[in-house]
């Protein structure tokens, strides 16, 4: 229980084999390459027997924090319950999502990423997001409606950076912890590709969006918070950006295989023709008319 407490405490602030019936094909950052024609091998996570905290087991990778059971099922509860009030806090949803990735939702994802030939790459490279790995000053030099100018231009009227995203600690396996950190990482990248806001809304909407792609239960139960928005803005998610979240997530390629940082010169229309995503409506700007009609009728009243 030590293990989450602090992360507790801050949060408080503010789709089987067994592995030893088939042989190992291979590890995604082996040097042989792997056929597309192969499924993926079962990828069970390093710690299958319980442990106690007082004979936690070593870590996996730098930074990572090995949980009982007992202690995941509480920073689940925990991280759930108040981000379904602020779905907004980025460490209560990291929290939540890696404490419900495992066992089975983040290696679905490694498997998918398995499967194509990119998303392979991916996991032999592991390229990471950042603000100085993508050259944010560049990438305001590139054209308008390529993929890297819509993404910074976006950073930059949202006033957010792709350096706030926190590292993966809590998924025991190494290499679904990288799948992990590369959807968190990518996630900036979903709202440019859709024009979502980082308000309450949009990201209500962009989670539902993400729930129908990647089967993440994080992002489902992000979902609930719709019951927290105000009833004009719920009934907007049931009627417009609900419906536009599932079909676009179900038809549209597995966003975890896009390699983002060769995409950046790309016509952003293009990328999401390939994808097949539809841009929704316009949040932003439907926020904005709405709020402008309300001034119109509060003026409207006062000189009547």
């Amino acid at each position: 229980m030590e293990a989450i407490r602090p992360c507790l405490r801050s949060a408080c602030r503010g789709r089987s084999i067994k592995s030893s019936t088939i042989p190992v094909l291979l590890t995604a950052h082996s040097s042989t390459s792997i056929s597309a024609t192969h499924s993926a091998p079962s990828h069970p996570p390093p710690h299958t027997r319980p442990f106690s905290v007082l004979h936690r087991p070593p870590p996996n990778y730098p930074g990572h924090v090995p949980l009982t059971g007992l202690e995941r099922a509480v920073l689940a509860v925990g991280s759930g319950v108040l981000s379904f009030f602020d779905p907004r806090r980025a460490d209560l949803i990291a929290a939540l999502g890696e404490a419900t990735a495992m066992p089975y939702f983040a290696d679905r994802l490694r498997r998918a990423m398995l499967a194509d030939p990119t998303g392979r790459r991916i996991l032999r490279d592991r390229p990471r997001i950042t603000s100085t790995s993508l050259d944010l000053p560049r990438l305001r030099t590139l054209p308008a409606g390529t993929v890297g100018a819509t993404y910074v231009a976006w950073l930059d009227r949202e006033h957010v950076t792709p350096d706030t995203r926190s590292q993966v600690r809590f998924v025991d396996d190494e290499e679904c912890a990288y799948v992990v950190q590369r959807y968190r990482e990518a996630h900036d990248f979903y709202h440019a590709l859709t024009g979502l806001p980082v308000v309450r809304e949009g990201e209500v909407a962009l989670k539902a969006f993400e729930f129908a792609n990647t089967l993440l239960p994080m992002t489902g139960l992000s979902v609930l918070a719709v019951a927290t928005l105000k009833p004009a803005e719920r009934r907007r998610f049931w009627s417009i950006y609900g419906p536009w979240a599932v079909r676009n997530g179900l038809r549209s390629e597995e966003v975890i295989n896009v390699y983002w940082e060769e995409e950046l010169e790309t016509d952003v229309e293009a990328l999401r023709a390939r994808l097949r995503i539809e841009a929704p409506p316009d949040l932003r700007d439907i926020r904005k008319r709405e709020r402008a009609e309300a001034k119109r009728a509060r003026e409207a009243a006062a000189t009547a």
